[in-house]
């Protein structure tokens, strides 16, 4: 789940609830949270904090639990962190009040039907304004991050801006993010805006470069402009499998 950008009336808390519902309908094993819960426009006729949604993400239920990361506008949003350039921030606080652990630059270590895998949350690469020509300042830390593994089991990356991808090396088997909405819209498998130096490079869908895998999110909510054409809101379904032995046929 990514991109909720919370606030009504596109993306009140009764729709939050059905989208918590349909999710568990699918019975996931794990559940993550790929950022971005407040709103990214001001087309809002009420703006809705994480004191009013985080218990409504504290109903999504998984086997292997519910894990976070944090989103440039969850940043933004957070004045006082943006004033003394860190956090902890008000959305990770919420979250982890609800018993939603929030990954930032750290990995945890799953099992699943006796099969280890580690699940790593990347900082936010947007997270302080700044003046000048870089306008952003990230508090990722991805050899950091990845420095906490003690052992060779699959790793699965959470980034919420993809355009970490290219940095990402091929000790993880797949990197999820969220941030482009697809682009918002988008028209012939293209879109026209998409919030990433890379363009549409990484603005959709499941993407492979040098056998490495990349799946991007269309999220739920909008940022900009309460606007979606050719990209519908959704909540992404990943099978995952162990490598078969060589030699062996489908």
């Amino acid at each position: 789940m990514a991109d909720i950008h919370i606030g009504e009336p596109y993306m009140p808390l009764s729709r939050v609830e059905a989208i918590v519902s349909a999710t568990n309908a699918l019975a996931p094993d794990l559940i993550v949270l790929l950022g971005d819960y407040v709103a990214g426009h001001r087309f809002t006729t009420r703006a809705i904090g994480m004191a009013e949604l985080a218990p409504k993400l504290a109903g999504l239920q998984a086997p292997l639990g519910v894990h976070a990361i944090l989103g440039n506008h969850d940043w933004w949003d957070d004045l006082a962190a943006q004033r003394e350039r860190r956090g902890p921030i008000i959305a990770a606080r919420a979250l982890r009040d609800e018993s939603i652990p929030v990954l930032e630059n750290e990995a945890v270590r799953l099992t699943k039907d006796g099969r280890p895998f580690w699940l790593v949350g990347l900082g936010d690469q947007l997270a302080l304004l700044q003046p000048g020509r870089k306008r952003y300042r990230g508090v990722d830390d991805l050899p950091g991050a990845l420095a906490t593994i003690t052992d060779d089991a699959p790793a699965i990356l959470l980034a919420h801006e993809p355009d970490i991808f290219p940095e990402v090396p091929d000790r993880v088997a797949l990197t999820l993010s969220g941030h482009t909405h697809g682009g918002q819209v988008r028209l012939f498998n293209y879109s026209p805006l998409v919030p990433s130096r890379y363009g549409n490079r990484y603005a959709y869908g499941h993407v492979v470069e040098d056998e490495r895998h990349l799946i991007v999110s269309g999220g739920l909510g909008t940022s900009i402009l309460p606007v979606r054409f050719g990209v519908p809101p959704e909540v992404v379904v990943v099978d995952l499998g162990a490598p078969r032995p060589e030699g062996t046929s489908a």
